[in-house]
This record gives C-alpha cells, sequence and structure tokens, in this order.
C-alpha cells in the first residue's frame, strides 16, 4: 500500500529574517520536495502573525508553484469565511488556469487570526462560519459546469472542478467532508484530540461524490528529523517555544533553537504544549521509521500532511529529506503499512 506525503508549510520568519527570506524558503523547499517524491505543497492562511509570511496565501501559492513543475500546490487552507466564494473561486481558477491539473483548494471555517483582525478583514463574527456549508457549495457551483441561467460567473474556475478539501480539528469537518463526498484533512498536528472519533466519523458517514468515490482522509503530523535523536530534540525545541508563547499570547518570529527547554516553559505549559504536540515525531531516521509506523498502523491514515517548524532553513530541508527517505522505505515494505 502506498501513502502519498505532503508539506505543509506556515512559511515561517525566524528571528532576524524577513517575509521575502521565509518565502524564498517556502519556494526552495518546494523544489526540494518535488524532487524528493512529495505529493503536495499546502500553504497555511494566518494573519496578523509576525511569525508568519503566507497570509496572501494565493498570491504564495501562484509564486511556489511557478518555481516548480509537477508537484501539487494548495491551500492547507483557505480561511473561507474571511473571504467572498466568488472570490475565492476566481482565484484558485486564475491558479488552475495557469497551472493545469496542480492546485488543491483546502478550505476551513475558522478565522485563521485574533478576533481584532478578523474584524479587520471585514469578517462577521456572529454569522460568517455558520455559513460555512452553504460557502462550500457556492464554491463547487463556480467550478462546475456554467448552467444556462447562471448569471455569476467565476471567470477563470466556470468548469475547471478544482479539488476542494475540507479541514478540520473537530467533528465537524469530518461529518461536513463526508456528507460532501471529499476529501478531508485532519489538523492533528497542533489539535490532535479528536482525531480517532474524526476519522471514525468520516469514514461512516462518508457518501461518493463525482469528486470522490472513496473517503480519502490526511492527517496532519509534527516531523523533526536529523541525524541523530539529540540533534532531533533540540530542533524541536523551536516549534516547542513557539507553542508555549502562543499559549502566552506573546507570539513573535520563529526563536532559534535553544538546549534547555525546562528552563523556559512552566510545568502547566509544558503538559500543555506536549499535549497539543503529541502528534509529532521527532529524531533520527530509525526513531522517524518507527513513529509513522504506528502512525500509520494505528489510524490508518490515507496520506500524512508532513509540518515541521525549524529555526534553520538547511535543517528544515534536511528534515523533509529524512522523511522522504523514510516514507519510501515504508513503502517499500508493505507488510507494515
Amino acid at each position: 500500500m502506498t501513502i502519498p506525503y505532503s508539506i505543509l508549510d506556515l512559511s515561517p520568519i525566524p528571528q532576524g529574517f524577513t517575509a521575502a527570506d521565509a518565502l524564498h524558503h517556502s519556494r526552495d523547499l518546494a523544489q526540494h520536495a518535488e524532487k524528493w517524491g512529495y505529493t503536495r505543497y499546502w500553504l497555511a492562511e494566518h494573519h496578523n502573525m509576525t511569525g508568519n509570511a503566507s497570509s496572501a496565501t494565493a498570491v504564495v501559492i501562484g509564486y511556489v508553484a511557478g518555481g516548480t513543475s509537477s508537484i501539487r500546490v494548495g491551500s492547507g487552507g483557505i480561511m473561507l469565511p474571511n473571504h467572498a466564494p466568488l472570490v475565492i473561486a476566481e482565484q484558485f481558477g486564475t491558479l488552475a488556469s495557469l497551472f493545469p491539473n496542480r492546485i488543491d483548494l483546502g478550505l476551513g471555517r475558522a478565522p485563521g487570526t485574533d478576533p481584532l483582525t478578523a474584524r479587520a478583514l471585514r469578517r462577521d463574527l456572529t454569522g460568517s462560519a455558520d455559513q460555512f456549508p452553504q460557502d462550500v457549495q457556492e464554491l463547487q457551483h463556480y467550478f462546475g459546469p456554467v448552467q444556462p441561467d447562471q448569471a455569476v460567473k467565476a471567470i477563470p474556475g466556470a468548469g475547471l472542478e478544482v479539488p476542494i478539501w475540507i479541514l478540520g480539528s473537530s467533528l465537524y469537518g469530518a461529518q461536513l467532508a463526508a456528507h460532501f463526498g471529499l476529501p478531508y484533512a485532519f489538523a492533528s498536528h497542533f489539535a490532535p484530540d479528536d482525531l480517532f472519533d474524526a476519522l471514525r466519523t468520516y469514514h461512516r458517514l462518508f457518501k461518493p461524490s463525482t469528486q470522490l468515490a472513496r473517503p480519502h482522509a490526511m492527517i496532519g503530523v509534527n516531523i523533526v528529523a536529523a541525524d541523530t535523536d539529540e540533534q532531533a530534540r533540540h530542533l524541536f525545541t523551536t516549534q516547542q517555544q513557539h507553542f508555549t508563547r502562543m499559549r502566552r499570547n506573546t507570539r513573535g518570529q520563529l526563536p532559534p533553537p535553544i538546549d534547555n527547554m525546562d528552563t523556559f516553559w512552566s510545568l502547566q505549559e509544558k503538559a500543555a504544549v506536549t499535549d497539543q504536540l503529541s502528534c509529532s515525531v521527532v529524531g533520527s531516521p530509525e526513531t522517524l521509521e518507527r513513529g509513522l509506523r504506528q502512525l500509520i498502523e494505528k489510524t490508518g491514515a490515507s496520506e500524512f500532511m508532513m509540518t515541521g517548524q525549524i529555526f534553520e532553513h538547511q535543517a528544515r530541508l534536511h528534515s523533509f529529506e529524512i522523511a522522504a527517505q523514510v516514507m519510501k522505505t515504508l513503502q517499500a515494505t508493505p507488510t507494515t503499512l
């Protein structure tokens, strides 16, 4: 059995670097990922976050897709309540016209930011999330064939059937993806608690659609790999600090790794962040192989969406290269999958 493996990139801005640096690093990582056999390269929509450069997600997707030739590029995801469905249909219709059969549209219903910034985005905080199912259907309508009496069309977009994914971290997204017969991506890389319930719900309720005949569930997993376990654990302290700062509401640029996390976080913060990052595999190639094999066996996931907040770009490249090598090894030993 073949398990596709993909990358979710937040275009992190490390301390001492600029957004331009982060975007160049994203494109460089995507170019390497294409060579290493990754299936997709997704970028996430976040706003008013000094440590992320992917806020104009469709623009960054175009930049990355323009620097690659075969890997699928998409959103993980577009926070649909922040936007009019027609605008997203036009943006992704344009991308699909420029890069045929290479664009994915992953959709979420969270704001991807704080309430004040959500208001600055002109988001209706009282009702926009409740409109999410209708907005998904409206998008599907714009991507479908033009109807004889259709007054509003997405140009480009109409007839392109851009693949839509539902993203989620709760049972709501699983139910919606199953009802619409769409592929489902679960955000277990930062919200793992409902993972198994969501996967069971999705498979149990799935209804085949014109886009998808059988359920396809992708799970997010944090990957930090290095030549040794000790080196990987050191690199992982960057992500641990970052998540601790989010809990303190002191977000900032991506910090460099440190030697001892116990000097940085409290016992309560350690427990909370460790739980939040529990869907992580950190270590050497051997440790990675054991951890990923266990995830495959426990979850039955159709695909892995790998992410990793690593401070130094070359170390991040090396981590994803190791992960690709490990996945190829697992695929070559089907009795373990």
